[in-house]
């Protein structure tokens, strides 16, 4: 008798990968919640690169599996394209916190932790998707939870144009503060647009599989 193959199961990877995801947005309200000096951050950005390191892991597999196996559950080309959509995620929540440090920021602004914490409602919201993302043909709350995560994106929109006008009119004298911040901001809003296109990839797998 020949030896069986095992079947690889794409659905519980990219689950491991948005949970990765959920993961490092809490590390990045950690390292804002418990934030001293830039300096003291180095702990963080090994542990958040541990994280992004995980992940890497992940789409190796993914990667390696879809180039062998013989027949895939959805087309290979949305089987790559959802699972680079996660790992972006992964690595700009990671690069972050690696900000907070390059600019070498000497306080916390205000709104970063608000921020922060949106995204990982975001996140957490598509990883509520993606439990319910092998069951897609027959789910009835996945659009309503893809909807949710689309929701969230657009109140990082709105978010992030209160807090860049908020610092063109508080700080406006301080032009570096006001640099340093729009640019971690901004990119702060680059993770939660990172969420959403992960959301319309599984999004559109749905619709091509109907």
């Amino acid at each position: 008798m020949g030896k069986r193959h095992h079947k690889y199961d794409y659905f519980s990877a990219f689950e491991s990968l948005s949970e990765l995801a959920v993961d490092e947005a809490d590390l990045l309200i950690k390292a804002i919640e418990d934030f001293s000096t830039a300096d003291a951050l180095k702990e963080t950005m090994e542990k958040a690169h541990a994280i992004e390191h995980k992940g890497d892991d992940i789409n190796h597999d993914i990667f390696r599996n879809v180039a062998t196996d013989f027949i895939t559950p959805i087309d290979r080309e949305d089987i790559i394209g959802l699972a680079q959509a996660l790992d972006t995620i992964i690595d700009e929540l990671e690069e972050v916190i690696q900000r907070f440090y390059m600019y070498d920021v000497h306080f916390m602004h205000k709104d970063a932790l608000e921020f922060a914490r949106l995204l990982k409602k975001e996140c957490k919201a598509l990883n509520k998707a993606m439990e319910d993302f092998r069951n897609f043909k027959k789910s009835k709350k996945f659009k309503s939870l893809i909807i949710e995560v689309n929701t969230y994106e657009e109140e990082a929109d709105q978010l992030l144009m209160h807090v860049i006008r908020d610092l063109h009119t508080t700080d406006c004298e301080n032009t570096m503060r006001v640099m340093v911040w729009s640019r971690i901001f901004e990119h702060m809003e680059n993770c939660a647009d990172a969420t959403e296109h992960a959301a319309d990839c599984m999004s559109t797998i749905l619709l091509k599989n109907v």
